[in-house]
């Protein structure tokens, strides 16, 4: 069987620094994801682990660590990563990016927000059971890139859906997310001069101002709660779920 690849690469041309993604029909009709890279293209699967893999039985890695965390305390044992368990969390945290950026790239905004949440859940994970505070770092310097990709894949969901008021509640929710994340690293002198942040809020602007937008309704109802006028905020959720409705 001829392995080799150079039909491929030479019909895609590798373009540095940009995202390269495509779907393709796998030979068995399954749907995978393909990445060009400079040294080749790399191929995920497009539900459950990039890889394909199903570690111990489970969708992922890190549904198989919040099992084996659950055994431990049901046991009553305290759980902490081993070394053997970061290394395939790494391995995990890596894949996902990967795919993630597809998503973007692909403009699958819902699939790139799974993912993001997937690897903000497993973030979560090693913040609570690392075994080392320099291991959890290693992962929570990338919390912040990951709110933002997050952050973005959600307002453009919500452009698509025709709702740029979701997709401006989208934008300060994720920003809400990431000053959080500023504040719990004692960052928050380096907030509002983050690119990511000045990113979000541009997009913001720009959404405001295309759609004429002054205030949503989500902010409405923030405003009626911190007046405690109950009445108004009743009204208005009414309306939110009314717009949220078929």
């Amino acid at each position: 069987m001829n392995q080799d690849i150079d039909f491929m690469l030479k019909n895609w041309e590798h373009k540095p620094g940009v995202v390269q993604a495509r779907l393709v029909q796998a030979r068995d009709g399954r749907q995978v994801i393909q990445m060009r890279l400079d040294l080749g293209v790399l191929q995920m699967e497009t539900r459950g682990k990039p890889d394909g893999a199903q570690p111990h039985g489970h969708d992922s890695y890190y549904h198989y660590l919040r099992e084996q965390e659950r055994l431990a305390t049901k046991a009553g044992r305290s759980f902490v990563m081993s070394e053997e368990q970061c290394q395939e969390a790494d391995r995990e945290f890596l894949q996902f990016y990967h795919r993630r950026i597809c998503w973007l790239a692909l403009r699958q905004y819902a699939r790139a927000m799974e993912d993001a949440d997937h690897t903000i859940g497993l973030m979560d994970f090693v913040k609570l059971f690392s075994p080392s505070d320099e291991y959890t770092m290693a992962h929570e310097q990338y919390r912040g890139f990951v709110i933002f990709q997050r952050t973005q894949a959600a307002a453009a969901f919500q452009v698509e859906k025709s709702s740029p008021e979701g997709a401006i509640d989208e934008l300060r929710s994720g920003l809400d997310s990431m000053r959080r994340f500023f504040a719990d690293h004692e960052m928050e002198e380096q907030f509002d001069e983050d690119g990511m942040v000045q990113h979000l809020r541009k997009v913001e602007q720009s959404l405001r101002q295309e759609y004429q937008i002054g205030t949503t309704l989500k902010e409405q109802l923030d405003e009626a709660i911190a007046a405690e006028d109950y009445e108004k905020a009743a009204r208005i959720r009414d309306e939110l779920k009314q717009r949220q409705e078929p």
